[in-house]
């Protein structure tokens, strides 16, 4: 299916403003907005500047609820429009095609106001230093909040009689937002950070409904990903209760589309209940290898099915006609949050019958009262089937077979009610995020299909977003692509290659990542101070120049790249690259043992490098089901920590070192199993092939951050 990409919500009688140009979706939303919007770009920036007008700068992005009551309220408002266009030069941004812009001035606003978020509403003096910031503002005083109106013309006010002083405040954030990136946060991490790490998680851990910390609860895959490898570090079983008893509540719960598949953005409640309905791409392309690592490890069939249910929702809503993976949808349809996806008891009747629909409703929890908002229920699954089989009067194998009959009955009938609109903009870091994924099902489940959705939208990222240069563009969309990549893009895509490799043996996908690695070696590398810019340094337009060291929505992308790093000091037997990735842990050290729960990514990568790492390379032909035997051995066993390589004909041996004299025997396929380029002695079954890579690892242990 063809992602719906959005429409204008106005007539176009109207004139449009320059975002008619744009291929974002979300910009081109306001493209007949009464404002006199403009793109950030030269134009804007030297128009501020020869006017000596201040800039109003709106962030905000396309599955935003409240981005678009403020457009309605206040950007559709002529008189409001006019204070704008008289007193600011007015540029909007999608936060997702320049993330650079939103981190910078996030910090501002909250640096101002204590708390951040969406749509961010920032003013700018023409040299674009920030000296105000808010993020929802409402057309008349509301809630607290300043009107909109108010708040145009007080600055205004402020900026034409007291710029002294509007300038000190704009020069002294921008300095407390430049000084972070110039801090030298090395420091040497050893295996206490990651018990640190798992002592943070047991006392934020909620053990009744899962997940860390109170509501909102945000699905942190990261965090559970990691409490999985701490369980095979230290055979902790807390540790791996925490994992599977917040992959369960989630399942479970109303943020995860009970019916479509995949997951909503996060939960407005403690027990998973009511979400903020946008789903995200890069939220699906994180929770599905947390959901493939807790099946891995448990063998429960229910993550199976979650995981298939994210790829078969990516694949059926989210992939663009180039092969690419949309960005978003909607929380909104028909002008109402969640529309789309809640339910009462007479729509489950309507489509299921009296009988039926009673048996649904005592499933996923829709009541008269309903448990969201007018009398609406968020399908979700509080009970265990056994209990809601007991209070029916019936089996649970009675239950479900009546479920299985139900909601692909509840999916037809949601199917005929307006859908949520999808930013059909591709970018190449969540790309890169869901191709990775995607290629990790492939090798749990076996599906070809995944498997051919990761390598095509890999092939239109190198084909369609990369310059001659090799440099790669951060956005597309229509066929045109722009805006120069930033670190998260490089790594995800690198992360995505290695998977890919891991995949199909293709040793092109090894060759990109070596050239992109290379690239942000050049174009990020912190020389002074170590780590990583999440810019590259010909970026005249932005105040600063930031780092990334924690998680956030998005995985760190220093961090993922110093796991990639280490995959790739293996594979290829570089020393170089094995110094790299060291370096870049030990980079964001200092900052990660104040608060390690931030930084689930950059553990792993430590996790990974300190924790016996296994090369296991595979001597065979992949058409030779010997060789598919022995590969499903190894990805049928839990063991985060190796990298795995295929000796066959025609293998590249300067590129892979590591397949030097390992060969097939007699009896055909054998496995090698490496550890510091040490293998033991080469076998021929899944059996001994899982019984090798079973054995107990060692203890973390890092060589120490070079002087």
């Amino acid at each position: 299916m063809t992602p719906r990409s959005h429409r204008a919500t106005v007539t176009d009688q109207r004139t449009p403003n320059r975002l008619i140009h744009e291929t974002s979706p979300y910009l081109r939303k306001h493209a007949h907005n009464p404002v006199r919007w403009y793109p950030w770009g030269p134009e804007a920036l030297e128009l501020a500047r020869a006017q000596d007008r201040p800039i109003f700068l709106s962030i905000g992005y396309s599955a935003c609820h409240w981005c678009h009551v403020m457009e309605r309220e206040c950007f559709e408002n002529e008189a409001i429009a006019a204070l704008m266009n008289t007193h600011f030069v007015n540029i909007k941004v999608d936060r997702e095609e320049r993330p650079d812009i939103d981190d910078i001035y996030m910090k501002a606003v909250i640096a101002l106001s204590g708390s951040g978020g969406w749509p961010m509403s920032v003013f700018l003096t023409p040299a674009l230093q920030p000296f105000f910031g808010a993020t929802y503002l409402p057309p008349v005083r509301a809630h607290g909040r300043p009107s909109f109106p108010d708040v145009l013309l007080g600055l205004a006010e402020a900026y034409s009689s007291e710029r002294d002083k509007v300038l000190e405040q704009a020069r002294e954030l921008t300095h407390a937002i430049t000084s972070e990136a110039q801090v030298d946060s090395r420091a040497e991490l050893r295996s206490e950070v990651l018990d640190l790490s798992l002592e943070q998680f047991r006392r934020r851990f909620d053990a009744q409904w899962g997940g860390f910390g109170a509501a909102p609860k945000f699905p942190h895959a990261g965090d559970i990903r990691l409490c999985l490898r701490h369980h095979v570090r230290l055979a902790d079983g807390e540790a791996l209760f925490m994992a599977t008893r917040t992959l369960d509540a989630m399942a479970q719960g109303g943020m995860h589309d009970q019916l479509g598949g995949g997951f909503h953005r996060y939960s407005t409640d403690r027990e998973w209940r009511v979400p903020h309905f946008e789903k995200m791409l890069y939220d699906n392309a994180q929770l599905l290898p947390a959901y493939l690592d807790g099946f891995t490890l448990s063998k429960k069939p229910e993550y199976a099915e979650v995981a298939r249910g994210i790829c078969e929702w990516t694949l059926r809503e989210m992939l663009t006609p180039e092969g690419g993976f949309a960005s978003s949808q909607d929380a909104d349809s028909e002008g109402e949050e969640g529309r789309f996806f809640v339910w009462t008891r007479a729509q489950l009747n309507a489509a299921l019958g009296e009988e039926l629909g009673r048996v649904a409703a005592a499933y996923y929890d829709v009541t008269e009262a309903g448990n969201f908002e007018h009398g609406k229920s968020v399908l979700w699954v509080p009970r265990p089937a056994s209990e809601v089989a007991a209070q029916l009067g019936i089996a649970v194998d009675a239950l479900h077979a009546q479920l299985a009959r139900a909601k692909p009955k509840l999916y037809q009938a949601r199917e005929q009610r307006v859908r949520p609109e999808t930013d059909d903009k591709v970018l190449t870091a969540w790309n890169g995020l869901m191709a990775s994924a995607l290629a990790q099902a492939h090798q749990v489940f076996g599906e070809p299909r995944y498997l051919a959705a990761a390598e095509r939208c890999m092939a239109f990222v190198l084909g369609s977003m990369r310059k001659s240069d090799g440099t790669l563009y951060a956005t597309s969309r229509a066929g045109q692509a722009h805006v120069d990549a930033g670190l998260d893009d490089y790594a995800f895509v690198v992360q995505a290659l290695l998977d890919l490799y891991e995949s199909t043996f293709d040793e092109d996908h090894l060759r990109n990542a070596v050239s992109l690695t290379a690239l942000i070696e050049k174009r990020f590398s912190d020389a002074e101070r170590g780590g990583y810019f999440t810019t590259p340094g010909d970026h005249p337009d932005l105040i600063a120049r930031l780092k990334s060291t924690h998680d956030g929505a998005l995985p760190s992308g220093a961090a993922v790249h110093a796991l990639s790093l280490a995959r790739l000091s293996l594979l290829t037997e570089s020393n170089a690259l094995s110094d790299r990735a060291f370096a870049a842990i030990h980079a964001l050290g200092a900052a990660a043992k104040r608060f390690p729960q931030a930084f689930s990514h950059l553990l792993m990568a430590l996790d990974f490098l300190g924790g016996s790492p296994r090369e296991v390379v595979i001597a065979g032909e992949l058409s030779d089901d010997k060789t598919q035997a022995l590969l499903g051995a190894l990805r049928g066993t839990f063991r985060p920590e190796r990298v795995v390589a295929l000796a066959r004909a025609g293998a590249d041996m300067t590129l892979l070192p590591l397949l030097e004299g390992k060969a097939a025997g007699g009896l055909g396929p054998l496995a090698y199993v490496c550890e510091d380029r040490v293998c033991q002695a080469p076998v021929g079954t899944p059996e001994e092939l899982r019984a090798q890579l079973v054995r107990p690892r060692g203890r973390v242990t890092l060589p120490p951050p070079a002087p």
